[in-house]
């Protein structure tokens, strides 16, 4: 069953949304002073989808529609006297956490839940991983802990970009621990040597090199989500300067480091303009992996 045709429905009540499988989001903003006007929205917008499924013969699964208000715990305070909203008929009350294609997001994007959920499945893994080390070639090890532990790190990583040292320092003491693991060294032993003879970056570089990948691919593939393109603007200087063939990126004023610092707009521009011109022009995907990753691995080694 297509379901495409449902996006033109909800696109008329001007609401965002995104889809993905049978998975549909939507997504509005507003000050707080309009809230009401918000919950009428997404309220009416919620009848229109309704009304759509009852004409093509689907029924709306209430028990898994969730909403969560997003925002600085401040204005979240503000909206504490509505703590539910009428979709269909149905009450649905707000969350403060929800799960998002395998991400824990909360109210003020804190990623604590995310990162809790990281690390308790990470944890998990390694001691299971550990308790047949023995058995395992060296091989054999690195392929069990990339499988189940790095790629959980990769998995939405950019989502993480911003975040206090505090937060990543606990998801890094998870690779450092895998490190331990694989090359079976003590917990004392000092992990940088383990780390580079793993040829493994660490999770702060992981995630530069994730939203660095993202970059450019939105500049240079036509595949990239418009939605991601459609963010960055090339920098054009005033004057003819020998800079203005750079391949700079135009790095946005932002008011709140909470929430604009971390979004791709700013991070993405301002990591893009922080590469060596010979990584940034590389003219290939493949060719800019390599190069990025060699960049990184040295400012984070040879320093």
């Amino acid at each position: 069953m297509y379901i495409q045709p449902l996006g033109k429905v909800i696109k008329h009540q001007n609401v965002l949304y995104h889809m993905f499988a049978d998975d549909t989001q939507l997504q509005k903003s507003a000050h707080t002073k309009q809230f009401t006007e918000l919950v009428q929205s997404i309220e009416s917008c919620s009848d229109h989808i309704k009304q759509w499924m009852t004409v093509n013969k689907l029924k709306m699964n209430d028990d898994k529609t969730e909403i969560m208000p997003v925002g600085k715990q401040s204005n979240l305070k503000l909206l504490s006297e509505t703590s539910s909203l009428t979709l269909s008929d149905t009450t649905v009350t707000f969350s403060t956490k929800v799960k998002n294609l395998g991400v824990h997001l909360d109210s003020s994007l804190s990623m604590d839940a995310h990162i809790n959920s990281l690390c308790k499945t990470a944890f998990l893994e390694m001691r299971r991983i550990s308790q047949i080390r023995h058995l395992l070639s060296l091989d054999a090890t690195k392929t069990l802990v990339s499988a189940f532990i790095l790629s959980r790190l990769d998995y939405c990583n950019s989502l993480l970009a911003g975040l206090p040292d505090a937060k990543l320092d606990r998801l890094q003491r998870i690779m450092n621990n895998a490190a331990r693991l694989v090359l079976r060294k003590r917990k004392r032993d000092h992990v940088t040597p383990l780390l580079m003879t793993l040829h493994w970056l660490p999770v702060k570089a992981r995630i530069t090199y994730k939203i660095a990948t993202l970059c450019y691919r939105s500049l240079h593939d036509d595949s990239a989500p418009s939605y991601l393109s459609s963010l960055l603007k090339p920098h054009v200087p005033t004057r003819n300067l020998r800079s203005a063939d750079a391949g700079h990126l135009v790095v946005p004023r932002i008011k709140l480091n909470a929430f604009g610092k971390r979004a791709f707009i700013y991070t993405a521009p301002s990591i893009w303009n922080s590469l060596p011109m010979s990584v940034r022009l590389s003219t290939s995907l493949l060719s800019f992996k390599s190069s990025l990753k060699t960049h990184l691995f040295r400012q984070y080694f040879d320093a």
